[in-house]
């Protein structure tokens, strides 16, 4: 916190230096971001500092998010602060450098299984930020590169789809400041949303209307997402195959990516099946996997169709047989269909046998739940290095060679190759509410850097800022320390890094 210098020829506004927007804030208000404050003259960070802490039962076992896996129940914590635990002091609620030329509003000194340990903590500004959005399904969203909108304005793309998820870019640069501020704001308030866990509706030109929340099935027009394939139709085929032997003379896995055939399949082939004669639209890639059945869409397999014999071109009178028994299945189970060929060898629907319904059974079982998965991105430039060295390109290079650790409200991150430091964070395995914004419209975010002290020292960084841990958690901000349960799932930060030659 700092005291603004014109106080008194101002009536109690003060200044806020923390992002380049300086709002002017009067005694007992907040700023924009709702971050900041005046209070009692002072300008004043409004949250608490949050620190993970791995808290210890009565019995020493750690107290994970997680249930306990001896009787299913959380272990049990009453969220004080613990000062013999080991704590980490994440950037949540910690302030930022702005502008630039400041070190770091903590510097942190620890212990960690005898090594003397630096966490360099602060919030970043990140105007240079986005989000991915990994979205658990084959249902149709809309053309690939098609502008994805919130409440009318732009805010990011449909990307290339994945193996069994479609997905999105949102934000970046771009989107922030290079269109109206319309659209900054939209794109920035979005991205907040997202990152902070809650849901958000957008539309897809010439695509679906989706909700969209980290950690939550996606709503597409107005359906909720059960689960993901199991895999492409030639992966189905290849995974069922000895399920389906014996049961039926011909399986068509429906996917508007490959949809297999069994017994044109390898599979097929090995299992000594006889060509079933059945010749589906598309284009034929290689034995039993066929491109281009249908176009995409909400149907079977994410295609367009909901009649599945509409895919089937011919059936060959000199291959195919009276009484030939046909499976039509999706890559996730929810569609399927069961034949038999009549005396004019055409497919009549007749109820599927248990033996079938098991195998189809075990598709669905095999797929795993449609979930959202929301990664924020962003680039740590100039003002988060400077707040660390006098030489910022040193803190690169250390975090290149993995002497530095980077962490986002404690949780891992994945540094992109490349220059820079560019980080990736699934924010469900951060603090809720870890994000915050500031209208420039930008996105805060936490981060820390930590390493071995001797590696401190010779990046030329801020020695004479370093603050025991214990003073830290004992000083905290002005308001406080809030303490949480370290998430089991994610490293502790301060384990130890080996050097990229060791690895």
């Amino acid at each position: 916190m700092s005291e603004d210098k014109n106080d008194a020829k101002n009536d109690g506004v003060i200044t806020c230096d923390a992002c380049p927007v300086l709002c002017r804030i009067r005694e007992g208000k907040t700023g924009a971001c709702s971050r900041y404050g005046n209070v009692e003259g002072m300008l004043t960070r409004t949250d608490p500092l949050v620190v993970t802490q791995q808290i210890s039962n009565e019995n020493g076992d750690l107290v994970p998010f997680l249930p306990d896996a001896k009787d299913g129940k959380q272990l049990e914590w009453d969220g004080s602060l613990n000062f013999q635990s080991p704590s980490f002091v994440t950037g949540i609620g910690a302030t930022t450098t702005y502008p630039d030329y400041k070190p770091a509003p903590f510097i942190v000194s620890s212990e960690h299984h005898g090594a003397d340990m630096v966490t360099v903590v602060s919030e970043g500004v990140f105007s240079y930020c986005g989000v991915k959005v990994k979205i658990d399904t084959d249902r149709y969203i809309g053309p690939e590169a098609a502008p994805v909108r919130v409440k009318g304005e732009q805010v990011g793309h449909v990307t290339t789809a994945e193996y069994g998820s479609q997905m999105l870019a949102l934000g970046g640069v771009h989107h922030l400041t290079g269109g109206s501020k319309k659209e900054g704001n939209a794109t920035c308030q979005a991205m907040l949303a997202l990152c902070n866990k809650h849901a958000v509706e957008m539309t897809i030109d010439g695509g679906a209307t989706l909700t969209v929340e980290a950690g939550k099935p996606p709503v597409i027009d107005g359906n909720i997402e059960e689960r993901m394939r199991v895999g492409c139709g030639s992966a189905t085929i290849g995974m069922f195959a000895l399920q389906w032997h014996g049961h039926a003379d011909e399986v068509i896995v429906v996917d508007d990516h490959i949809t297999g055939v069994l017994s044109e399949h390898q599979s097929g082939k090995f299992l000594d099946m006889p060509p079933a004669g059945i010749r589906v639209r598309g284009r034929r890639s290689t034995a039993g996997r066929y491109f281009q059945v249908a176009d995409p869409g909400a149907g079977w397999g994410g295609t367009d169709i909901t009649e599945p014999l509409s895919i089937i071109e011919s059936i060959d009178p000199k291959t195919a047989w009276s009484g030939m028994r046909l499976l039509m299945v999706s890559t996730t189970g929810e569609d399927h269909a069961y034949f038999v060929l009549d005396d004019d060898l055409k497919p009549v629907a007749v109820e599927m046998p248990a033996e079938l319904a098991v195998s189809v059974d075990r598709i669905a079982e095999n797929c795993e739940p449609a979930l959202s998965t929301v990664l924020f991105m962003g680039g740590a430039g100039g003002s988060l290095r400077a707040g660390v060295t006098v030489n910022p390109v040193l803190l690169t290079r250390s975090v290149r060679e993995l002497r530095t650790r980077v962490t986002c409200g404690g949780a891992p991150v994945y540094v992109w190759p490349g220059g820079g430091i560019t980080v990736m964070v699934d924010v469900l395995r951060m603090p809720d509410n870890s994000f915050g914004y500031v209208p420039t419209p930008a996105l805060v975010a936490p981060i820390e850097f930590s390493m071995p002290r001797d590696e401190f020292v010779a990046l030329g960084g801020y020695e004479d800022h370093i603050k025991p841990l214990a003073d830290v958690l004992r000083e905290g901000g002005l308001h406080g320390v809030q303490p949480l349960a370290w998430e089991g799932n994610n490293p502790w930060p301060l384990a130890e890094r080996r050097a990229l030659e060791d690895v």
